[in-house]
This record gives structure tokens, sequence and C-alpha cells, in this order.
């Protein structure tokens, strides 16, 4: 005669656990030790017994997911397929995994404005990791007041009610404009938009170091973060304005290797004519021709720091903001 069917419960009990911690250590749980995961795990194995996930989740409210949600201003042309937000996505997933959670991706478009309904109460996360602040935080701050657990890859400096993760983008800007001044450029660029807050504090940085340059002088080329856009913009400048520059720190390596496209099919030698620094650090700055000096950022860290953060609040806990260091890669365009 075939034995009745153990449930959750009876599992439970043979551990000497609750049902709601035999449930958490059967989906590998790290809120929960080990040890007391082995333990069920190895008697689940022994009688057989398989959790139903989504049973489980429903009685536990917890979907054991990690959303995470890129922040596209409304005008941007960037997308999801740009090669930095593709390279911190894969390290915040491994950071997920190892967590024993699952990763959601979407963006701003698909979430509208409610972000604590979308993925909150519609039981599609626990949490959020929000990448990019944009050019306002009204949606960050509506969702963090309205509950959401989230964390923000940003700028630290950013004053807010969520921990926000990032690189010292400030620091940063001084390292990549001194470079460009310590190899003789005198008439520097940079290209981007200092309305969002991590470019303002890289733009920041910029104008500081040009300042303390008495021949030197600084300019402001407003783009999108696009590589389309910079090769547009230094087409425009090259036909107006002729070569008014010799120097760029582009605020992305993907806008920093627009504008070398753009001078490249104008003839103009990198960096013998112009010095390029961009920033990130993508693999393409590596094996460009020429390769690209440009600032690293430790999205690996960055990967982990955000999910622990996400983790804790969980919890309940508050996390502080974390701010990174930062590594300057010289190449040959500079």
């Amino acid at each position: 005669m075939q034995s009745k069917k153990m449930k959750l419960a009876d599992l439970a009990k043979l551990a000497g656990v609750s049902t709601s911690t035999a449930s958490r250590a059967l989906n590998n749980n790290p809120l929960i030790k080990e040890a007391t995961r082995n333990k069920l795990q190895a008697l689940a194995k022994k009688h057989n017994f398989s959790l139903n996930a989504a049973a489980s989740r429903l009685r536990l409210q917890k979907t054991n997911v990690i959303a995470v949600l890129i922040n596209f201003d409304a005008e941007t042309e960037q997308s999801i397929d740009d090669p930095f937000l593709l390279k911190v996505v894969s390290d915040i997933n491994l950071a997920v995994n190892r967590q024993g959670y699952e990763l959601l991706l979407s963006n701003s478009y698909m979430a509208g404005d409610d972000w604590h309904g979308y993925f909150i109460d519609g039981r599609r996360a626990d949490g959020v990791i929000v990448v990019g602040q944009g050019k306002q935080q009204a949606r960050i701050e509506r969702s963090a007041s309205a509950g959401t657990p989230l964390v923000v890859w940003g700028d630290p400096k950013t004053e807010g009610d969520y921990p926000i993760v990032g690189s010292d983008n400030y620091r940063a800007g001084c390292m990549a404009t001194q470079h460009l001044l310590d190899q003789g450029a005198r008439r520097v660029l940079f290209m981007g938009d200092p309305a969002h807050a991590e470019l303002a504090e890289r733009y920041r940085g910029f104008c500081e170091q040009v300042d303390k340059t008495p021949d030197a002088t600084a300019s402001l080329l407003k783009i999108d973060i696009t590589s389309q856009a910079a090769y547009e913009v230094i087409n425009h400048t090259l036909l107006s304005e002729g070569l008014s520059f010799d120097g760029i720190f582009a605020c992305s390596d993907m806008v920093a290797l627009g504008a070398m496209k753009a001078l490249k099919e104008r003839y103009v030698s990198i960096p013998n004519d112009v010095r390029i620094v961009g920033f990130d650090d993508i693999a393409m700055a590596d094996i460009s021709s020429p390769s690209l000096t440009t600032i690293k950022q430790n999205t690996r860290l960055a990967g982990q720091v955000l999910v622990d953060k996400l983790l804790a609040q969980l919890q309940g806990d508050k996390p502080q903001p974390a701010q990174l260091d930062v590594e300057l890669i010289k190449r040959q365009s500079s």
C-alpha cells in the first residue's frame, strides 16, 4: 500500500522547526542558517519531498525575487543594450543568485510611475534595485515613501531616505581631467548632461581641475548618453567651429567611442590632435582603435553591495549609502 504523501508541516515537525522556516530552508533562503538549510534539504531528499514553490511563496507572502529596474528618462535614446548597463545587471545577477534569489529585469517604461504597486503590491518582487537616478528622483522618492524596499545605483552624495551605492564620481572627474591636462590638453570638452546626478559630480571635478590650470579652458557639450549623440555633436562642432578642442572627457565609454568615430572619419589624429578619456571601462574600450583611456568602475563589488543593502532592508535595517573607489585605466587614446 502506498504511504501517505508527506506535507511540509510533517517535514517541519521532523526537523523541529516551524513550517515557515522549513519552507525558507528548502528555498535556500540565506536568512536561514546553513546548517538548518542542509538538514531540511537532506530530510526532503530522504522522504522524496518536493516543495510547491508557488504555493510556498504565496503562504509566506514572499517571492524570493529581486527586481532590477533600469531607470530611463523619457527623452533618452539609451537602452538596455548599452554595454555598461548590461555589465551592471550581470554583476547584480551574480550577487542575487548567490543569495538564493531570482532576478527580474524591468525598466521604468514598463513599471510606470507606481513602482510600489507594480513590484510589491503586484507580487512581482520583494524589493527593487534601481539602476540610474535619472534627471529627477521623484519616482524613486515616491516609491521609497510608499514603503518599497529599494537601493539605487547612482551618486551616493545625493540625499534621500533610501541608500544609494555608486562610484566616487567627483574624484573620477578630477582624475580624468587632470590626466588630459598632464598630457598637454588645454581646450577640453566635457561630453554629457550634468542634469544627471552622477554626471554632475563628474562635471564638477572636471571644472575644478580646469580652473586650477591658468592656460586651460573648459567647454560643455550637453548630450544624451549614447554613441550616436556623440557622433552627431562632434560632426556638427567640427563643421561649424573646426577643431576647437584638444581634449575630451566623455561621460561614458559609448559617448567616447562615438566621438572617436566622428574624429577618425575626418582624419583627426587621436591622441596627437585630440586626447580622449571615457568612463566605465566596458570591454570595447580595450579593443577599440586606438584603445580607450577610461575610468573603471568596480561593478562586481557594486552588485554585491547593492544586494547586501537591499537584503538588509528586507530584514528591517536601514543601511547607509556607499561610495566605491574608481581607477584610471591609461590606454592609447590619451
